[in-house]
């Protein structure tokens, strides 16, 4: 818990800095302010809250934010951290308690940020039409073609044979077969606007791994599973017995 209790305080005083007024920031406001401006834009734009339908983001049929066809997973994962962010501000007690955020096509609360970032997070890891995890490692069907050098060569403890850039592209590169090592953890480029995915080496596009896909990812997940065990507390706290009938009225049977 030491590491979502870390992640929990530097997005709280991360974002009372940039928007609660700190005086800190006090010398930079109209630099920050405009920061401000733009990631509300883009939020507005994520949740399709822009009157005019062209700043808003695309989605793909199964519902994944799409910017751009070459590793489009980076801006589905990035923009799934804002939102996380963003939510965590406006439900934190800097906030007031009617605090959402204002779009032009109307205010979205930080329970829809989080629900859209949830989202992002389930169709990365499998709810999508195609039933794939675009999390190398994750679940029953993820990329097995990844991009990645250290990925697809065989490793030296299996085979000491000496591995030049040559025999690299030559010998593995266009093999048809799954890479004998799997980059666990890893997020891939992710599918096309239509939710169409080629697992394919060649098709770096699609499938080449980069950390900046991965790394939004760690601060989501971090949230949600800080959220979803407040949750399973709450209740737990509401129902001690876990829902179990009561003695006595089994007793009596």
């Amino acid at each position: 818990m030491v590491e979502l209790n870390t992640h929990d305080h530097f997005l709280k005083s991360k974002y009372r800095l940039l928007l609660d007024g700190d005086p800190q920031a006090a010398a930079h406001r109209g630099v920050l302010e405009k920061y401000r401006e733009k990631a509300e834009h883009y939020l507005c734009a994520c949740l399709g809250r822009n009157i005019n339908g062209a700043d808003n983001v695309d989605r793909s049929p199964g519902g994944m934010l799409y910017v751009r066809q070459w590793n489009n997973l980076q801006y589905a994962s990035s923009a799934a951290f804002l939102l996380t962010a963003y939510s965590h501000y406006l439900s934190s007690s800097s906030a007031s308690a009617s605090a959402a955020l204002r779009c032009p096509g109307g205010a979205a609360a930080a329970a829809e940020m989080v629900s859209l970032a949830r989202s992002q997070a389930d169709y990365i890891l499998g709810r999508n039409p195609l039933r794939l995890s675009y999390m190398v490692g994750y679940g029953r069907r993820y990329p097995a073609r990844v991009h990645h050098r250290g990925a697809s060569i065989v490793s030296h403890k299996e085979d000491g044979r000496f591995i030049g850039c040559v025999q690299g592209f030559d010998d593995w590169f266009g093999r048809g077969r799954a890479n004998p090592n799997v980059l666990a953890g890893a997020i891939v480029g992710g599918p096309s606007r239509r939710d169409e995915f080629r697992d394919d080496r060649a098709n770096y596009m699609q499938t080449e791994a980069c950390t900046y896909n991965t790394a939004p990812m760690v601060a989501v997940f971090a949230r949600l599973h800080r959220l979803t065990t407040a949750i399973t507390t709450a209740a737990a706290a509401e129902d001690p017995d876990g829902g179990s009938p009561d003695r006595r009225s089994v007793d009596r049977r």
